[in-house]
């Protein structure tokens, strides 16, 4: 197969000027092709009088040799990559200590799944609740208040990611095509086909929901064994060497290999890990507030006459602002046609995120926008970066009125500096609710300073994102996790063999796509360390490498 990249076409040609365009770039003729898939497609809006549609496309032709010698050295013609994926090892037909996935987020689903399919059957622990219980219980406090929790937004099966914009990019560095293999993976639980090649793929929750189900079933068909509402207290460490799990219920699982892919909230496992003596370093990330706007103004100011073109969809953006106090200001997890949620897991705390269904239908759109912050904002152990963050869903949970409702501001009156009283013609879609107030106090004073500079200068790059009763609410605080802990080259602890930290809660990864690339890493560490310390009962086969 030939790959040609940078194909570019108007954005309503027609099928036929396409394979005109690659015998064009190939200079064969059309009996020469024997067919063609498109390996990504995605648009160039730089022009929105003239926005394009640009392929890579992977081409099958006749003389395959003869047709690349003739255009060696042409610019974006190269022979197509094998995207197939490779297992590194095989299990062993006796193990006598299974590996432990801690948590079934996106990170431990891949952990999980490639384990299970390499026949090490893993042993997956999750603290929450199967996900169309959980999904109830995050309805409980969007709709009633009540918050569960070991059963929310951050917790339960599927992850935080659950319920998000399911975004499945990244711009992680991928030469071995492990990405590929997530979304291969993704379609196999009845995921939309065209996530394979748009460029900007994206499921929504109610699609993840089912997808989520089905992964977890083809686990326990490879052999995987699950623990729902098994919280992990305590992991075993000898000597620093892991030796086994100790779960809320008392109950102890022997093992030496640990996969940790709690999440970037599971707070209360890092304070864990730390008393145990695990190495844990804090890391910088940011806070701020979700803004929300008119999907329809977005969709105006990125795509100009072709908004609501069904080949474009909901339009996003990425804003970046660099402030005269030194702090850069930046969009986060934009969520086309979507809603704001709360996303708190602790009582009296109120966190907000974003998030999308696979339609992004909904009348607004919604970004975080957030300030970067570093350790030295709040210095102390490495766990400070977590203290930090509960005083400031503390102060928006008493801005908010003490119930769940989040703290909001007009922008105008934010950038002027005075209270909201009354919503305009942007209605915000955070439930339960959300108290008009002054965000001042919310947020430490860079942030609001750089913040309150930053919005008029997206406003030059987004017409109308600035507008007056564009609406901000309270507050952004997870957006990754506030401590690393820091791992090996071989995937394991800085001092604990056996541990292996993984995805967004170690600080590893920032997002679905990323996390799900990060198991499968972790997985691959898994089964190399198991194949090289195998103890098997009875002796004979000790398993296989294979590469």
């Amino acid at each position: 197969m030939l790959r040609l990249t940078n194909v570019q076409l108007p954005l309503d040609h027609p099928e036929a000027d396409l394979q005109a365009a690659i015998l064009s770039r190939l200079q064969i003729p059309a009996d020469q092709m024997l067919g063609y898939t498109v390996f990504r497609r995605g648009y160039d809006a730089r022009k929105r009088s003239a926005i394009n549609l640009v392929y890579t496309i992977d081409v099958n032709v006749r003389d395959e040799s003869v047709v690349l010698a003739r255009l060696q050295g042409t610019p974006n013609i190269t022979v197509s990559p094998d995207t197939g994926y490779k297992y590194v090892a095989r299990a062993p037909a006796a193990l006598l200590l299974r590996p432990v996935v801690i948590g079934f987020g996106p990170c431990g689903i891949f952990a999980a799944l490639i384990l299970a399919q390499m026949g090490f059957r893993p042993i997956i622990l999750e603290r929450g609740k199967v996900v169309r219980e959980r999904t109830k219980d995050t309805w409980g406090l969007w709709r009633k208040r009540e918050l569960h929790p070991e059963s929310n937004v951050q917790f339960g099966e599927g992850g935080a990611g659950t319920f998000s914009d399911g975004k499945l990019h990244s711009q992680i560095k991928d030469p071995k095509h492990y990405g590929r293999k997530v979304l291969t993976e993704f379609v196999a639980a009845h995921a939309p086909e065209e996530i394979l090649f748009v460029s900007k793929p994206h499921i929504g929750t109610f699609r993840l929901v089912k997808m989520v189900e089905a992964m977890r079933e083809t686990i326990e068909s490879l052999g995987g064994e699950f623990r729902f509402e098994a919280k992990v207290t305590d992991i075993e460490i000898d000597k620093g060497q892991v030796r086994g799990v100790v779960l809320e219920s008392g109950e102890r699982i022997a093992t030496e290999h640990v996969v940790l892919a709690v999440g970037h909230s599971a707070r209360d496992t890092f304070q864990m890990l730390y008393e145990r003596g695990v190495y844990i370093e804090a890391k910088p990330f940011s806070i701020g507030f979700r803004a929300e706007h008119p999907q329809s103004l977005i969709d105006r100011a990125r795509f100009g006459k072709f908004a609501g073109h069904p080949l474009l969809g909901a339009a996003d953006y990425k804003l970046v602002h660099h402030a005269r106090n030194g702090r850069s200001v930046y969009s986060f997890c934009m969520c086309p046609g979507g809603t704001v949620v709360a996303a708190t897991s602790e009582p009296e705390r109120v966190v907000t995120n974003g998030m999308s269904q696979y339609s992004r239908n909904e009348r607004n759109a919604n970004s975080g926008i957030v300030v970067g912050i570093t350790p030295d904002d709040y210095p102390g152990h490495p766990l400070a970066g977590i203290d930090f963050q509960r005083e400031l869903e503390s102060r928006a949970y008493v801005l908010g009125g003490r119930n769940y409702n989040a703290p909001g501001q007009l922008i105008g009156d934010f950038i002027a500096g005075k209270p909201s009283t009354e919503f305009g013609t942007v209605q915000p879609s955070y439930k339960p609710g959300v108290t008009l107030t002054d965000l001042g106090p919310s947020l430490p004073d860079y942030a609001i300073e750089a913040m309150r500079e930053a919005l008029p200068a997206f406003d030059r790059q987004i017409r109308g994102y600035a507008m007056r009763d564009a609406v901000l609410t309270g507050v952004e605080t997870r957006t990754s996790s506030p401590i690393r802990i820091k791992r090996q080259e071989n995937f394991q602890s800085m001092n604990t063999v056996g541990l292996f930290p993984a995805g967004e809660g170690a600080g590893y990864a920032g997002g679905i796509l990323s996390a799900g690339v990060d198991g499968i890493k972790v997985a691959e560490a898994v089964a190399l360390s198991i194949m090289g310390n195998t103890d098997v009962r009875g002796g004979g086969h000790a398993g296989e490498l294979m590469y």
